[in-house]
């Protein structure tokens, strides 16, 4: 089902910055309206200042204002085989879990899992009062 979109994370991930640890990640998000946001990592010599691919596209979507997704792919690879799944990170996790409930589809090469499967609690608005 959602094939082409993993296709569009495999692509975007071709314009990874990843000159440090050469492992080029690219993530295509799927907005409510059909539209896809595209992101690459990108990295920088002092890697706390690195952005994921995940966030990247997040970022994107929501400076142009959208802010309801219906899935996210997301693909990496140190090679230019991406058929291994590249699970997204923790801070990607609780930044899409910002913005998308629990089963939100994550598609990775070996298939779709929800964003439960791999953040079951999140931190959230309700821990702000």
């Amino acid at each position: 089902m959602y094939g082409d979109l993993f296709k569009e994370a495999v692509k975007a991930a071709g314009y990874a910055y990843c000159k440090y640890s050469g492992f080029h990640v690219g993530a295509a998000l799927l907005s409510a309206d059909g539209s896809i946001f595209t992101g690459c990592n990108v990295e920088n010599a002092s890697y706390s200042l690195t952005i994921c691919a995940e966030r990247n596209a997040v970022f994107k979507a929501v400076s142009e204002g959208v802010t309801a997704f219906s899935a996210i792919a997301v693909a990496g690879s140190s090679t230019s085989d991406f058929s291994r799944p590249c699970v997204p990170c923790g801070s990607c996790l609780q930044v899409l879990g910002e913005f998308c409930g629990r089963d939100f589809p994550i598609i990775l090469a070996d298939g779709e899992y929800k964003l439960s499967d791999f953040l079951p609690f999140s931190f959230g608005k309700e821990y702000l009062i």
